[in-house]
């Protein structure tokens, strides 16, 4: 017999004992099937507790105590204003971050535009005036300075001579009058003496300095000395303000000793203080003065530092906008766009969540609250109970991992065999039960049909399906090979006609060309079939298992004679 134009064909069983016989198999398109199975018994009934989503008000009740409920009916109702409202508020944001990813994407307009170069401008205008500023601030200080020294001279000259002058006594300076005068009344007056004395001396060495420096200086030098100088010149007059302070202390201790015990003071002690206190007026005026261009120009040296910036900002505004969004710019907002929709995907859950309804056919056990109370998520609303029988079953904790509420199942009694019924997983235990090391997890079946045969009690094979894949294409799995990482079939390559007589053949045939090994990509398997993704095409065929010819040694005799090969394979 000669099959598919010499493809295959039976060789003589002298010489070719150790021939090799090919099953094969063939890529199909079909539903592929995950499932877990786990076996347990049938109860009679189940309980659910119902429990809100939310924290809210009971507004409605729409079921009473034994009253029987179809599944999806509505049992009561939350207050869902604040929800509602929630909804709307993540809906408006959606929509602005929608609208600004649309503007980010549309090319500036030319008001857009024009306002970028405003403010480029703007930040420009800043910067010179701050540097305007900063200048007139020097000149002025200059002046104020200059003004100071033309005082300062006769302000030492005054406290010198208030100080050190012999105006009482001809082998007498004023301090050592002063001093002398009260000292039996008040021994502290040496120390204000020594005070006036030192702090005289500390503002002559420093007023000195700082007279040099100025006169070194003109209002042409560099900024830097000028601020230098204008630092310089505020320490000085702190110094003379300090000495006339201390001069002015002496002679008031003077006056207030003698005063106390009915002596009349030294009628020049009076024009001493006036003269002080004039002193006094002019360096205030002048520490406030230079004070004042201290901070002016620390200010205006901010300003220029932050004009700078503001200048560099928006020059690269302007160029961002004018070369258009970027890339990270456009993620960034597509980000924003994903985190409002899941805002708003919650938001809508959590109003959803107001709305109770019955998840399965049965009897309300229990009402648990009235219109008016305040529920959260831990309160027990009611009870639901099933009317309907339910598989319980157990797990290992891999299978069990792999289980959600909702999934579809199948289940087969031992005492049913001809009964295979449908269901859903109605609850899978969140805490497991750990047995002789092994840890297990309980999960309940429900099933809609229900069947009189079916007992409480009778053991039940479950299977859960985890994943579904309809229209794929599909291989059997010992058809398909693994190589470290990769997956590989032999496929043989046949036309149509041979195709189907290879497949026919189920006691496989001997190939004698070469088998091409073709990388494939999988998907879902399950005990019987994997998905092929990609590599292979419907209706191929690729080796399915390999028959050693010893295992027929029988039937190769009796059919010797009507052996042959098809040269070339």
């Amino acid at each position: 017999m000669i099959i598919g134009g010499g493809y295959f064909g039976y060789k003589n069983l002298t010489g070719d004992k150790d021939m090799a016989k090919y099953v094969m198999a063939a890529v199909e398109r079909g539903t592929i099937i995950v499932s877990v199975s786990g076996s347990g018994q049938v109860s009679a009934f189940n309980q659910i507790e119902i429990k809100p989503k939310v924290s809210s008000e009971v507004v409605a009740v729409y079921v009473f105590k034994g009253e029987e409920v179809k599944t999806g009916k509505l049992i009561m109702k939350l207050d869902d204003t604040d929800f509602r409202r929630a909804v709307k508020d993540a809906e408006t944001s959606l929509e602005t971050a929608k609208l600004e990813l649309e503007e980010l994407m549309s090319p500036p307009d030319e008001l857009t535009l024009l306002q970028a170069e405003n403010s480029l401008a703007q930040a420009e205008e800043s910067k010179q005036k701050a540097q305007d500023n900063i200048k007139k601030t020097y000149e002025d200080s200059f002046n104020n300075i200059a003004d100071a020294f033309l005082n300062f001279p006769t302000i030492m000259a005054g406290i010198y001579d208030v100080l050190f002058s012999y105006n009482f006594s001809v082998t007498q300076q004023n301090i050592d009058y002063y001093s002398d005068a009260v000292k039996i009344y008040e021994e502290k007056v040496l120390q204000y003496k020594t005070d006036a004395y030192n702090k005289y001396q500390a503002a002559r060495t420093v007023y000195e300095k700082n007279f040099q420096d100025y006169k070194s200086t003109s209002r042409f030098s560099d900024t830097e000395i000028i601020e230098s100088l204008i630092n310089q010149t505020y320490e000085t007059t702190k110094d003379i303000a300090e000495a006339i302070k201390s001069a002015n202390n002496l002679i008031q201790l003077y006056q207030d000793k003698l005063i106390e015990r009915g002596f009349k003071p030294q009628t020049l002690s009076n024009t001493h203080l006036s003269n002080l206190n004039t002193y006094t007026g002019k360096t205030n005026s002048y520490l406030l003065t230079l004070l004042s261009s201290q901070r002016t120009i620390q200010d205006n040296k901010e300003a220029i530092i932050d004009a700078k910036r503001m200048i560099e900002e928006k020059e690269l505004s302007l160029a961002k906008l004018k070369a258009g969004a970027d890339e990270l710019d456009i993620r960034a907002k597509k980000i924003v766009i994903q985190q409002k929709e899941d805002a708003l995907s919650e938001a809508e859950q959590n109003l959803a969540g107001c709305y109770i309804y019955s998840f399965f056919d049965g009897v309300i056990a229990d009402v648990g609250v009235k219109v008016g109370d305040s529920v959260s998520s831990g309160t027990e609303l009611g009870i639901l109970i099933t009317k309907q029988k339910i598989a319980e079953i157990s797990l290992n904790e891999v299978d069990a991992a792999k289980v959600k509420i909702g999934q579809k199942t199948t289940l087969t009694f031992d005492a049913l065999p001809d009964l295979s019924i449908s269901g859903k997983v109605l609850e899978v235990d969140t805490i497991g039960t750990t047995s002789q090391g092994v840890v297990s997890y309980g999960v309940k079946i429900f099933w809609d049909i229900q069947d009189e045969r079916i007992k409480p009690g009778m053991s039940v094979a479950v299977d859960i399906i985890i994943d579904i894949k309809q229209d794929v294409l599909i291989l059997s799995n010992n058809a398909v090979k693994s190589q470290e990482d990769s997956y590989y079939v032999e496929l043989v390559e046949a036309s149509e006609e041979t195709k189907q007589q290879l497949l026919a053949n189920k006691s496989g045939v001997i190939l004698s060309t070469p088998i091409k090994q073709q990388v494939v990509e999988i998907g879902l398997s399950n005990d019987l079939y994997t998905e092929i993704i990609s590599g292979l095409k419907e209706g191929d065929i690729v080796v399915g298992s390999i028959i050693s010819s010893t295992t027929q040694t029988q039937t190769n005799q009796s059919q010797r004679n009507q052996e042959f090969q098809i040269p070339g394979l």
